[in-house]
């Protein structure tokens, strides 16, 4: 291995540490899914999901460039149309490291009080810290106020979850795949019912099937204080993911995703889904 190479991997050990650091603050259950589920051993990650709005400078395309520069390379695109976004995933020549999966709101597809306050958000940020990597774990760049926040859940629980927590990991996932002592996702779940955790329902508590080469599981969010503008409030923040992928070839396995299933995971940090649960 060259030396940039090496200076690369430290990069990218360094940037994924910091992200996870910044994750488990507002996800503690993270770390107790590792206990339950590892025993000890590491938990081998299959992907990081960030959110965005398609608004310069944050749009999805720019925030790749953190990645690209680390060595990955974009893949598969998706559209959700019910939830008025889009997405594209990012894979790296090593594939020990995590797929990246970034999705942004189509901003102009909503109401004109939505763009408003949106639009708002986005000129608070500053350009120019942007383009540091640490931007992608650095939290919200505005003030915004309880009212605000409730308006845009009111209209997308995506648009309101980034105007509370700003821009850091939405979810980590583990890779089933590399898990010691589970064969199935179902007993990955089971598992996690026993030890107390909830899971998102929507869709099923397994989306996606063997047929379509991914199933995938996730908790419910956790919930954390919020400080708005002008009060604080208790709401779903992050939660955790669960993957299980098939051989789309013998000895390859599938490494994209599927949108059905993508758009129930959604719903994880839906607290009107939550209530419904």
């Amino acid at each position: 291995m060259s030396q940039a190479q090496v200076e690369t991997t430290e990069q990218v050990t360094e940037f994924f540490n910091n992200l996870w650091q910044d994750y488990i603050k507002l996800t503690p259950s993270a770390a107790k899914v590792h206990e339950v589920l590892g025993k000890g051993r590491e938990i081998i990650n299959d992907h990081v999901a960030f959110r965005t709005f398609n608004i310069a400078p944050v749009r999805l395309a720019t925030l790749a460039q953190h990645f690209e520069a680390m060595g990955y390379q974009a893949c598969e695109d998706y559209h959700f149309e019910a939830k008025k976004l889009v997405a594209k995933h990012y894979e790296h020549s090593n594939p020990a490291l995590p797929k990246i999966f970034i999705s942004e709101l189509l901003v102009e597809e909503f109401s004109d009080s939505l763009q408003t306050i949106v639009r708002n958000l986005v000129a608070q940020i500053d350009p120019a810290a942007v383009a540091s990597p640490d931007f992608l774990y650095s939290g919200a760049h505005w003030q915004i106020s309880s009212a605000d926040y409730e308006q845009l859940l009111a209209e997308s629980e995506y648009a309101a979850w980034m105007a509370a927590f700003g821009y850091r990991a939405n979810h980590f996932t583990v890779n089933v795949n590399e898990l010691p002592d589970y064969q199935s996702l179902e007993q990955v779940n089971q598992t996690l019912k026993e030890a107390g955790f909830k899971l998102n329902t929507s869709g099923g508590e397994i989306k996606g099937s063997k047929e379509v080469f991914l199933e995938q599981s996730s908790t419910l969010a956790d919930h954390t204080l919020v400080r708005f503008s002008d009060m604080e409030k208790t709401i779903p923040s992050c939660f955790y993911e669960f993957a299980k992928r098939y051989e789309i070839a013998p000895n390859r396995l599938y490494t994209g995703f599927v949108a059905a299933s993508a758009d129930k995971i959604f719903e994880s940090t839906n607290v009107r889904a939550e209530q419904e649960m």
